[in-house]
């Protein structure tokens, strides 16, 4: 009788059960030799029997089906098959004759009714084993989620921690993935030229693998930069430290939203397109190519519109930079506006202790919202998919909320931070009236404004309370704006989107800013 000896271990890679294949192969061929039997062939496999489509396995049936062996010489029946389908195979061919002999050093077997039995309930026991190892990495799958803990590969700017089991930020290339978020909000940036700029500085996968589109794409629509975690389509709060702020996280993905729609593919390019409506029936201002010229109309989708029909590109752009001249800011005075702020840094850290006290319960109340919904949840009065949605938009309120306070903690940023940003937009306007491209004029006034409309071949639109008063200001100096110095909210009785700055129209010689 002739036999095959069949060997098989669990894992494809080398590094792991090395010894495993080499084990059995000494111990199937001693007992071979022992007991006085006929090797015709030694298959050797390297793969989980957990699911059948073993290539060795299939090439061993075949053998036996065409009757150049009798047996199989095996360690265990759990070598053979962990699932139903090939444990079935190997007692069909003992039924049909093709398998004479199973020889096993562990294991009895005789081609009996009995021994059939034994097999059966041997393979029965190794599926068993396969399915209920496979409960327990899931339960202790979910058990390291609720702790907070990744249970995956990090994604790049993370490193997996082998002593601690968690996830460390990449001290390497975490800056680099930082940056790549900050570059794609700017939306001067398209997921290709990211992919450029990725390979350009050297940034790579955890596997240094090159980040082509796709990884990029993912990577900035994952939430676990922002310290949340998502796993099978629920959310939770991770331990490991944010990358980034939700502040940029949300802006990458408005960016993205807006770049998902399908565009018309244009001839022309418009640098006004898809900021203006029709003052008088709503529709959109589209962009036409005439006599080497660009003019803007309404595209008259609601029918007939009695606005005037066309405006001029450089009519337009001239009515633009009027008003941008009147919120503009010099780099020189730029610099010494922010500067001003600087000094007010440890007043507005104390200023900012009672907005903390406010946050922080809010955050409290947020946390109950949480556990109220948990229990809700476990009282089956919710379904999976709405706690996992409403559990979503808590934890988005949680994590804003963190962030202002440690901002306000850290940096004492209750006014002077929007304050500054403020200032660097004022700036920015006075670059864009030198900037030879007019598009981004676009971006800057959706950014300080909305409603932006065309009557009567004029621009207008609702500008920001701040923006709206620095624009007075300018008028009331002829159009041109004077340094100005910022004070707390208390020391004002402004509009309250202002929050807590305001601006103040003191002259360039006021003291404070000597």
């Amino acid at each position: 009788m002739k036999y095959i000896i069949y060997t098989r271990k669990s894992t494809e890679k080398d590094d792991r059960q090395v010894l495993s294949i080499e084990a059995q192969l000494v111990e199937l061929k001693e007992f071979a030799a022992k007991e006085k039997l006929e090797i015709v062939a030694s298959l050797c496999e390297a793969k989980t029997a957990k699911e059948p489509g073993r290539t060795k396995f299939s090439e061993m049936l075949s053998f036996l089906e065409q009757g150049k062996a009798d047996g199989i010489i095996s360690w265990h029946p759990d070598r053979l098959a962990r699932n139903s389908v090939d444990g079935g195979k190997i007692i069909h061919f003992v039924d049909r004759g093709l398998i004479k002999s199973l020889k096993f050093p562990t294991f009895w077997f005789e081609p009996t009714p009995q021994g059939l039995f034994m097999l059966n309930i041997a393979f029965g026991q190794s599926k068993y084993f396969v399915d209920n190892l496979r409960e327990n990495v899931k339960r202790g799958l979910r058990q390291k989620i609720r702790n907070g803990v990744w249970p995956g590969w990090a994604p790049v700017g993370y490193i997996n921690n082998p002593k601690t089991r968690g996830i460390d930020i990449d001290p390497d290339k975490s800056p680099e993935v930082r940056k790549m978020f900050e570059l794609y909000a700017t939306g001067r940036h398209t997921l290709h030229s990211l992919a450029n700029w990725c390979n350009e500085n050297g940034l790579r996968g955890n596997l240094n693998k090159p980040l082509v589109i796709a990884n990029i794409q993912k990577n900035l629509q994952n939430i676990f930069y922002l310290g949340l975690m998502k796993w099978k389509g629920e959310i939770f709060e991770g331990k490991h430290e944010p990358l980034i702020s939700k502040k940029l996280f949300d802006k990458c993905q408005e960016i993205m939203a807006k770049r998902g729609k399908v565009q018309e593919v244009r001839k022309h390019h418009f640098a006004f397109l898809g900021l203006l409506k029709c003052a008088s029936c709503g529709c959109s201002i589209t962009g036409e190519r005439q006599k080497r010229h660009n003019y803007y109309r309404c595209t008259k989708k609601k029918g007939i519109c009695q606005e005037k029909h066309y405006l001029r590109e450089e009519a337009l752009t001239e009515q633009i930079t009027s008003y941008l001249q009147k919120v503009s800011l010099s780099s020189q005075d730029t610099e010494k506006v922010l500067a001003a702020l600087d000094s007010e840094q440890d007043k507005a850290r104390e200023d900012a202790q009672g907005e903390v006290s406010v946050m922080k319960e809010q955050l409290a109340q947020v946390e109950a919202k949480l556990q109220k919904l948990l229990d809700i949840y476990l009282a089956d009065a919710l379904s999976t998919e709405e706690y996992a949605a409403k559990k979503q938009t808590l934890l988005s309120q949680k994590i804003s909320l963190s962030e202002k306070i440690t901002d306000f903690e850290t940096k004492g940023l209750s006014w002077l931070e929007p304050a500054r940003e403020f200032v660097k937009s004022l700036n920015q306007a006075a670059n864009l009236l030198s900037s030879p491209n007019p598009t981004a004029m676009t971006t800057f006034l959706k950014n300080i404004g909305s409603n932006h409309i065309l009557r009567n071949r004029e621009f207008v639109f609702t500008p920001k309370i701040e923006y709206e008063l620095v624009a007075e200001r300018s008028e009331a100096n002829q159009n041109s704006l004077q340094f100005p110095t910022w004070c707390p909210r208390q020391e004002s009785n402004l509009h309250p989107k202002l929050r807590r700055l305001v601006f103040c129209p003191l002259n360039y010689e006021d003291k404070n800013l000597n």
